[in-house]
């Protein structure tokens, strides 16, 4: 399955010249229910991406959420991603920041739901000072009220000027946004609800801001999916939208 779609989406966004990242997670550790399945476990899940990137030879990403998965994680992946729930762990943004300086990498920091833009300045300052400055941020929605998450693109306006309000000024991390995830309805019932149907809106949306990357969740049969099955793309229809993205990222001089 991960090679199938890794394949999929590499192929589209080599064809439109953009960069692609395959991202997995090991441990899906904040499911709704307890009877909803968490993955593969570390080790499994870390030799898969490994296969992964060997197999397509591309970088690959995948969540932490213990300080202690840190090394093991940054020996394997590209990138470490930090779940928007946990985006203010200091534990977990410093040993994120110092295994990714120590092995030459990356880090995503998912800003959560309940923070302003400006917010993430912090969690920026925490991985920075364990010493990695290759830094990410991605946008995944808001929380508004119960059961929704809106995106407000004046905020993804602001976390893209991040840098601006730093002493002394300094160039703002790249800015992903999360198309997927911000069509999610939270805590509807047992499992995550959503708008599948939005997500192609969303994703012109933020490429006409433009922003840096843009992130797309990819099933073959997304209602078969373990999880995020209401807001997951069908794999088919990953080449069309991203050709219409392409065309309105270019428009917008990106």
């Amino acid at each position: 399955m991960a090679l199938r779609v890794g394949a999929v989406a590499r192929d589209a966004c080599r064809e439109l010249g953009f960069n692609y990242i395959f991202k997995a997670s090991f441990d899906k550790a904040n499911r709704t229910s307890a009877a909803s399945p968490r993955g593969p476990g570390i080790d499994t899940g870390l030799a898969r991406l490994a296969e992964v990137r060997r197999a397509l030879r591309v970088p690959v990403t995948t969540d932490i959420h213990e300080p202690a998965q840190a090394g093991p994680v940054a020996e394997v992946v590209d990138a470490l991603q930090i779940p928007a729930f946990l985006c203010r762990q200091s534990d977990l943004l410093e040993a994120a920041g110092a295994a990714a300086a120590r092995h030459a990498r990356a880090v995503n920091i998912k800003k959560g739901q309940f923070l302003s833009p400006r917010e993430m300045a912090g969690p920026v300052e925490k991985v920075e000072r364990a010493g990695c400055t290759n830094i990410m941020l991605t946008e995944r929605g808001t929380f508004f009220g119960y059961h929704r998450l809106v995106n407000d693109f004046i905020g993804i306006g602001d976390l893209m000027a991040l840098g601006e309000e730093a002493s002394p000024p300094r160039a703002a991390p790249p800015v992903c946004f999360d198309c997927t995830h911000s069509a999610q309805l939270p805590g509807e019932s047992a499992t995550t609800g959503g708008r599948r149907d939005r997500v192609e809106l969303l994703a012109r949306a933020a490429a006409a801001v433009p922003v840096d990357a843009l992130f797309l969740e990819c099933h073959p049969d997304p209602p078969s999916a373990w999880s995020d099955a209401a807001t997951q793309l069908p794999l088919d229809a990953l080449p069309g939208l991203l050709r219409v993205v392409k065309a309105i990222s270019s428009a917008a001089g990106k």
